[in-house]
């Protein structure tokens, strides 16, 4: 494999350090503010929007005019100590030939500061962002197909790694192999026993561990 192609979060940090629980309580302010509504019914909209168009800012952009940019910078205006600088990751990474790029439903900037504070961003080509994507998220195809475009990506020599099973979907359509990152929540979970799942693994680290390339110690 000469490419390999990894979701941001919750797949290059473990999802016990919960920085979308901040994003997603953020998103929820930003509703309330916007549509001066209480906590309740602000995430319930929240909820519905997700649920309907894939991302909640999909939903506000569509249905309410939302100007993407100052939703992008209000939700990730986020505090990412949470995360523990990795050593291991940073060593594994520069074990694993070819090219690394990152594919979010995030933005740029969060991406940077995630893969800054966990040492890593030195081994990632790009970042392929829901700006990119031209705002449509991931699991539809039209973003991997932009991405396999702008990128030069041959499928068949690309591997992606994700904590959304169903993400994993137009990967595997497009001929890439997939791993999923395995999680005990249901929206994560969904489409996890289909055929597009290709490898499982208990995280990013654990996984990395597994191939051949890895017999490196962390710096």
């Amino acid at each position: 494999m000469d490419t390999w192609i990894f979701d941001l979060d919750n797949t290059l940090y473990p999802a016990r350090c919960n920085l979308f629980v901040q994003v997603s309580e953020r998103m929820t302010r930003f509703i309330q503010d916007r549509f001066d509504l209480e906590a309740g019914p602000a995430k319930d909209l929240q909820r519905d929007l997700f649920r309907r168009h894939g991302t909640t800012l999909r939903g506000l952009m569509t249905e309410h005019g939302v100007e993407p940019g100052a939703f992008l910078d209000y939700v990730h205006d986020i505090d990412v100590t949470p995360v523990d600088p990795s050593p291991r990751l940073d060593a594994l990474l520069a074990a694993l030939p070819g090219r690394k790029l990152v594919f979010t439903n995030g933005s740029v900037p969060h991406a940077e500061r995630v893969m800054d504070r966990l040492g890593v961003t030195r081994h990632f080509d790009s970042v392929f962002d829901i700006v990119a994507a031209g705002y449509v998220p991931k699991p539809d195809p039209g973003p991997y197909d932009r991405l396999v475009d702008s990128a030069g990506i041959v499928p068949e020599r690309a591997v992606m790694i994700e904590d959304m099973a169903k993400n994993l979907a137009p990967a595997a359509a497009l001929g890439m192999r997939t791993v999923w990152l395995r999680s005990d929540h249901d929206w994560a979970r969904d489409g996890a026993e289909d055929d597009h799942v290709h490898h499982v693994a208990e995280d990013l680290v654990t996984f990395l561990e597994g191939l051949p390339c890895a017999g490196v110690e962390p710096r």
